[in-house]
């Protein structure tokens, strides 16, 4: 399946498949889409249904994380061949818009370890850079959900995804979950890390002149923190 955006005509396809995890475009999810992308969306509307849409990106990714058997004795005493992951679960926000995903992660996955990194870009080369990061010393034995809600042009995402290659996360034990990718920030990130998996609910149309996502949500992090300027 080749879209591009929000099933919109773009310059830059994106083809969806095993890499590329786009949430069912349902009707429910497009009307949590038309609250946080009005720009008129108060901070509680805001807030809560881009928590919707999270926990949806967030029980999608989890599916994508490898599983192992497990049986388990049931009240009735008859055996249920289950699954259990196969690895332990590391969330890894990058600093400050990632950490509205974060909330969401802990309701599913009560007690699941969590990583900081804080990326940003630098005023004169206009370069990503890493300012901090703190992840667990195992890193290396986990599956590594990486949070962030914009995928742009995608030099965040690349030099995050580098700070856990660093740490010694395979490739294809990375997770990146975003609330909205750019067709642009995919097609950077999978040129340098095809192995590397996306969940997204929505596709943009493209990046404009200022790398802003058309149709877009502005600032994601000002928004949902309260801190964007009063309209």
């Amino acid at each position: 399946m080749t879209i591009t955006a929000t099933q919109a005509a773009g310059p830059l396809n994106v083809t969806v498949n095993e890499m590329v995890h786009l949430l069912p475009q349902t009707r429910q999810l497009r009307a949590l889409h038309t609250v946080i992308r009005d720009r008129h969306a108060d901070l509680g509307r805001f807030v809560t249904t881009s928590g919707r849409i999270i926990r949806q990106l967030i029980e999608t990714a989890l599916d994508l994380l490898p599983y192992e058997p497990v049986d388990v004795q049931t009240p009735v005493g008859e055996t249920y061949h289950g699954l259990r992951p196969a690895k332990p679960i590391c969330g890894v926000p990058v600093v400050r818009a990632g950490e509205s995903m974060e909330h969401e992660l802990r309701a599913v996955s009560p007690g699941v370890r969590i990583g900081k990194i804080l990326i940003q870009r630098d005023k004169v080369t206009k370069l990503p850079r890493l300012y901090y990061s703190a992840l667990p010393a195992d890193i290396d034995r986990h599956s590594v959900l990486l949070l962030d809600p914009m995928l742009a042009t995608g030099g965040t995402a690349l030099a995050a995804v580098e700070v856990l290659l660093d740490h010694g996360v395979a490739e294809d034990d990375i997770v990146f979950v975003a609330l909205l990718s750019a067709p642009e920030g995919i097609a950077a990130v999978h040129a340098r890390h095809p192995n590397l998996r996306i969940v997204t609910s929505a596709i943009e149309e493209r990046l404009n002149e200022n790398a802003y996502m058309i149709p877009g949500i502005g600032d994601f992090g000002d928004r949902y923190f309260g801190t964007d300027v009063p309209r």
